[in-house]
């Protein structure tokens, strides 16, 4: 459970109980090979990862771009739109994600190339799945390093070297799914949230179940941010957002 967020409340048999220890990080996996997919999307979950897979780079592109994935593994050799123009797309409109690139093509010039358009990281195929998770973390780790101390709306904050939500001092308690949620909300305060991007962030590669269930843990957040001054608002037709309760006063 080491890829947990801190001060989450994890369901077990008998209960429930409160666990310290790190952020869930979500890593976005984009290869068209099955059995290579199957495999890394194991090997990562196994490491404490949330991962996200698709298979082409228009559907890449457009998860990129809705803010799925703390990380992006990429595989150069994908259909639709290959790595490297995908990478070239997405920084040339500003989209910082950090990229592991993924590939067959192991020569210093392709290295080169890889890097010049945006990768942030190379690994030629085969790899070791232990330098694939220490590079993963080490990206991630300069990520966190490199932003500022944390987010707020009314009373809430989340502090993101340490990956908790707040309520002032105290830690707020959320679940796994609860926690994801509340993250994509306050990445963008005021602004609104489209259901379906929640959905596949709160439930990843959960194919048996309806889009309504995001309503649930809509709710469940919602109860629990009663005492911060932040509130998820329903934006009929466009998702939900999270802004400061203190603003509707000043709204006509």
């Amino acid at each position: 459970m080491s890829g947990l967020a801190p001060g989450v409340v994890w369901r077990y048999k008998g209960g429930y109980t409160t666990i310290t220890t790190r952020e869930i990080m979500h890593i976005l996996l984009v290869e068209d090979d099955i059995d290579m997919s199957r495999a890394l999307l194991r090997a990562l979950e196994r490491r404490g990862f949330q991962v996200t897979h698709c298979g082409d780079g228009i559907s890449a592109l457009s998860h990129i771009k809705d803010g799925i994935g703390d990380l992006v593994v990429l595989d150069l050799n994908i259909p639709g739109l290959d790595g490297l123009h995908l990478l070239q797309r997405i920084r040339s409109q500003d989209i910082g994600t950090p990229v592991i690139v993924l590939t067959a093509r192991g020569a210093v010039g392709d290295r080169v190339v890889g890097l010049n358009a945006g990768a942030d990281d190379y690994l030629a195929k085969p790899f070791d799945l232990d330098e694939l998770d220490a590079r993963i973390r080490a990206l991630l780790r300069r990520r966190t390093n490199a932003d500022d101390g944390g987010q707020r709306c009314g009373r809430l904050r989340f502090d993101r070297g340490s990956g908790a939500f707040y309520c002032g001092e105290d830690p707020l308690e959320l679940t796994p799914r609860e926690h994801t949620l509340l993250k994509a909300l306050i990445a963008k305060p005021g602004h609104a949230v489209t259901k379906e991007k929640l959905f596949r962030l709160v439930f990843p590669m959960e194919e048996n179940t309806q889009l309504e269930a995001i309503e649930v843990v809509v709710h469940r957040v919602r109860k629990k941010l009663m005492e911060t001054g932040a509130e998820i608002m329903t934006l009929r037709g466009l998702g939900y957002l999270l802004r400061d309760r203190q603003q509707r006063g000043g709204e006509g």
